[in-house]
């Protein structure tokens, strides 16, 4: 017998695992759609905000929130002259333990030596120096000198080599000796990097004789170089963020305590070469720091390096650059600077835009994104159901019916299915043809089963429904500026894509064409609609989308008419015999003309005009009274908020009407 052992799936990604389930960001992401906004513009913001709901994550705003609070409490940890203030106390102590030792002996020696102190330069790295030959007549002041050689020693090292305070913390030679191995050697195998002769055995075997000098354990030179070069750039920072004054004094010191351990000449090979495989880094600067609490110089470096981080981190996090992606937004940066939550939301919303794209909502052409038809018609129905929200309850025709055929009323009887059919089908008459079928072919042709019935093309049945008249729609939009200026925008384009819905999921035998117009006149394809802008031209070229309406119309000869035109502005374009546009304001005669030609037109095709204006403009209603004058169509002034409930609602008065 076989024995199976079960385990995770170790292939790649889980094949039985649910897809991803982006709808609540392409919801939220369609909420700014809906309200005018280009889809790259609508993920912008979806990105800043982050994830709504129970499986909310943080977004952009809120990481960049984190970081700024973060670089804050940087600048409040102390001052940078927090080694310089150290070693100005030690100094004072040694010379007022040696003038303790000094005063009670009356010889010329000790007066000498009192003169010889009095004589000390009140720049603390010259009277450093100028000590450093000084034959200490006081134990207790030679021992608190060697302490401000120690601290400066340690100070120095671990400004430009994080840790190196702890490593030499013991009083050992040895220590110090090794220390300049490590740099010569550093040296030594950067030069052969820049010659090309590097390999990585070198730098395992450097990490194994020096790595304890590098806590932060990186895994190759390139790492070893990154982090070494943000120290020594805010070391760099650090001078000039001092005065001028305090400035010259530490680097005086510095100086003396690279040239006392005899590792001048290393540290500047290492800066130079530093500087020029890392020139993107601030190599200088000011820098604020706002703490009481003085700093050492490794303390120091340290919140300068991490505020140079988080400065490098909070631009990429704005995203308010050319081309800026998520994928520009260092991983390693999120963690040091936020934690390993912080790295999660930003996967999350990583994992969004690439969701978004690979399930077919969003897609990339011509360097932007754009609406795929899938996401058009979820955002459809997102508005249709907005639109419905707001209608009156209860009334009959307006119920969400989700059992019953698109085709019309069920007459009771069923036929065989053609190819195209809509109607639903006859499941219990389908099944019935297939077991009288399997029964009369006999279990030698694989006809019946003991564990279920096998269906053919030949046993399905549809239900027959009664025909319902078939309507051409015809839905013009105004896209001229005036819209975008009377904030009537958005709420056109979510009556747009709520009528398309309906026409196309509850009337699918009815044929229907978006038309929008400004100084031109255009027909707007599904796909285009919900990234649909506005255009910033002069122009209500209605005589141009009539005349495309009536081409559209004249298509389905055997069609219910129904034309409808939302507009906040009377004619002031039309087509003149060249094709082009003529613009005119006020509105010539010409204009008025022509575009009442055009309404007789419809008025002889049948088709009542239903205009839906968007302002009050007098010339306006003076026009659309002559419309319905000519036409017999209706007039009605919405508000912007209803104006999808005014457009959806007369539809389906018509379509009720005229069924």
């Amino acid at each position: 017998m076989s024995r199976y052992r079960y385990g995770p799936y170790q292939g790649g990604p889980d094949p039985l695992a649910p897809p991803y389930d982006v709808r609540a960001a392409l919801d939220a992401m369609g909420d700014s759609v809906l309200e005018g906004t280009r889809p790259e513009e609508a993920l912008r913001e979806l990105l800043r905000r982050g994830l709504p709901g129970a499986q909310g994550r943080r977004g952009l705003d809120d990481l960049l929130r984190e970081v700024r609070r973060r670089r804050r409490e940087l600048r409040d940890r102390g001052r940078l002259d927090g080694t310089l203030e150290q070693v100005r106390a030690l100094l004072d102590t040694a010379i007022g333990q040696e003038r303790a030792e000094l005063f009670p002996d009356p010889s010329d020696e000790a007066r000498l030596r009192e003169a010889e102190l009095d004589a000390l330069p009140s720049d603390t790295s010259q009277a450093v120096r100028r000590l450093a030959d000084y034959d200490w007549r006081s134990d207790a002041a030679r021992a608190t000198y060697e302490q401000i050689k120690d601290l400066l020693r340690r100070e120095v090292l671990d400004a430009r080599f994080q840790g190196m305070k702890q490593a030499l913390s013991s009083q050992d030679p040895q220590v110090m000796q090794r220390v300049k191995d490590m740099m010569a050697a550093l040296n030594d195998m950067l030069d052969r990097d820049a010659r090309g002769e590097h390999t990585q055995a070198d730098f395992d075997r450097f990490m194994r004789e020096y790595g304890d000098f590098f806590p932060d354990n990186p895994q190759n030179l390139e790492e070893l170089v990154d982090s070494l070069a943000r120290r020594a750039a805010a070391m760099e920072r650090l001078l000039d963020s001092l005065t001028p004054e305090q400035r010259a004094e530490l680097a005086g010191l510095m100086d003396q305590v690279m040239q006392d351990a005899g590792l001048a000449m290393e540290m500047t090979r290492l800066t130079d070469a530093l500087r020029a495989r890392r020139p993107d880094l601030a190599w200088g600067g000011q820098e604020q720091m706002t703490g009481q609490d003085p700093l050492g110089m490794g303390d120091a470096t340290a919140a300068l390096a991490e505020l140079a981080d988080l400065a490098d981190l909070e631009a990429a996090l704005a995203q308010d650059y050319p081309g800026a992606r998520l994928d520009d937004i260092d991983e390693e940066a999120v963690r040091r600077a936020l934690g390993r939550q912080a790295v999660d939301d930003l996967a999350q919303l990583r994992r969004i835009e690439a969701e978004l794209e690979r399930q077919g909502y969003l897609q990339r052409r011509r360097g932007g994104l754009e609406l795929t038809p899938k996401a058009v018609r979820r955002l459809g129905e997102t508005a249709l159901r907005r639109v419905f929200a707001r209608l009156t309850s209860g009334r009959q025709g307006d119920h969400d019916q989700r059992d019953a055929g698109q085709a019309g009323e069920l007459t009771g009887s069923s036929r065989p299915w053609r190819f195209g059919d809509e109607q639903p089908l006859d499941v219990v008459r389908t099944v019935s043809n297939a077991i009288r079928r399997n029964a009369m072919e006999g279990p030698a042709s694989g006809g019946l089963r003991p564990h279920g019935v096998r269906l053919d093309v030949d046993d399905f049945e549809v239900q027959e429904t009664e025909r319902r008249t078939a309507a051409a729609v015809c839905l013009l939009v105004d896209l001229s500026y005036s819209m975008v200026l009377r904030g009537t925008w958005a709420a056109a384009k979510q009556t747009t894509l709520a009528l398309h819905t309906l026409v196309t999921s509850k009337y699918p035998q009815d044929a229907i064409q978006i038309i929008g117009f400004s100084n031109y006149a255009r027909v707007l394809h599904p796909t285009e609609m919900a990234g649909l802008d506005w255009d910033m031209v002069q122009g209500t070229n209605l005589h141009h989308a009539l005349m495309i309406a009536g081409r559209h119309l004249d298509r389905h000869p055997d069609f219910e008419p129904i034309v409808l035109v939302v507009t906040d502005g009377e004619p002031t374009a039309h087509l003149r015999p060249d094709g082009r546009s003529l613009f005119d304001y006020p509105p010539s005669p010409e204009t008025l003309v022509l575009t009442l030609a055009e309404v007789d037109k419809m008025t002889r095709r049948g088709a009542c005009l239903n205009v839906f204006m968007l302002a009050e403009d007098r010339r306006l209603v003076s026009f659309v009274e002559e419309v319905a004058r000519r036409n017999g169509g209706r007039v009605f002034a919405p508000d912007a908020e209803r104006l999808g409930e005014y457009v959806v609602s007369d539809y389906l008065r018509v379509r009720r009407g005229r069924r």
